[in-house]
């Protein structure tokens, strides 16, 4: 008997075929590269969004998660790309590195969970680092943890918790410069202007195969320009030209002063030259995505992606 191609001859094998062929297409675009992947985990903003999580972004190399940003979600949507996308170094327990851009809400709020959550179960403490004000924050966030610890030490045999302060976090506030180095991963943090926000900070991160800028929260910047020039993958945020200019002039100063405007993101975009522009922290302010999109390429030729939660690069 010949194959039946058509599918009638097996109903079960062509409806697993049709079940697998949906599942490719629900997972966000991926782009697959070499042995650093990116890996968008919150693309949202201060404003609560059941489709985007808070700020976050994770590089992936040689076996480790680097973290940047941890907003409201951003723990989740880990857990969802180590169970869904097969990342295992964003299984939460596993993410040992942490870089805050700032301190503001939408970059913060899971870095609680993400120290606390299964901390018995770490191999080694999370480390983080961040501008001034994160030692400060992180005592506050361990005096809450501690009455949770204690709790479930008590009731946990003492073979399961090998170091009963494991929820506690190792943290160093930092200048611009290089900040950390491990083998041939480089990450450097440089300062970037948002309001009256400061330090706040963007990071470039380059390895052995792949060069990353992640601009963080900031308004048009020469130095995300300097530092972005040629890399492969610029992570810029963005707001709505057309939409802030429907603003009062208060509110247009106001997001001027922190943000990047599609019109500014195409020029510092034209004048970097990075093999993708992903755009993220995306102040839509009613504008639909496709036209904010829209206004980004009507000043830049180049490849540009607005992202998604869970997209990988």
């Amino acid at each position: 008997m010949g194959n039946n191609y058509s599918g009638t001859g097996n109903p079960m094998a062509w409806k697993i075929m049709s079940l697998l062929v949906l599942a490719v297409l629900a997972v966000p675009a991926v782009c697959a590269g070499g042995d650093t992947r990116v890996v968008i985990l919150g693309t949202g903003t201060p404003v609560p969004d059941h489709s985007r999580a808070g700020a976050g972004v994770a590089v992936i190399h040689k076996g480790e998660a680097y973290l940047f940003d941890a907003g409201g979600g951003v723990v989740k949507r880990a857990e969802e790309a180590h169970a869904t996308l097969g990342i295992k170094e964003l299984e939460p327990t596993r993410i040992r590195h942490l870089f805050f851009t700032h301190l503001h809400s939408d970059h913060i709020h899971d870095y609680s969970e993400l120290s606390s959550a299964l901390w018995w179960r770490r191999e080694q403490r999370l480390q983080a680092w961040g501008p001034k004000g994160l030692a400060e924050m992180t005592e506050g966030m361990h005096k809450k943890s501690r009455v949770e610890a204690v709790m479930r030490a008590r009731g946990t045999p003492k073979e399961v918790i090998s170091d009963p302060e494991n929820y506690r976090v190792d943290v160093t506030e930092i200048d611009d410069g290089i900040v950390f180095r491990k083998d041939d991963l480089t990450i450097e943090a440089f300062t970037v202007p948002h309001g009256d926000i400061k330090p706040a900070f963007g990071y470039k991160i380059t390895t052995d195969d792949k060069s990353i800028v992640i601009s963080g929260d900031t308004a048009y910047s020469e130095k995300v320009i300097e530092m972005a020039r040629s890399v492969d993958i610029l992570i810029h945020e963005v707001i709505s030209a057309k939409a802030i200019a429907d603003l009062s002039e208060f509110w247009q100063q106001y997001h001027k002063a922190s943000h990047t405007t599609t019109d500014q993101v195409a020029e510092v975009a034209r004048m970097a030259k990075p093999g993708v522009l992903v755009l993220t922290h995306i102040l839509f302010f009613g504008t639909p995505a496709d036209e904010l999109l829209e206004e980004v390429k009507a000043g830049y030729d180049g490849k540009v992606i607005l992202a998604k939660d869970l997209q990988v690069f």
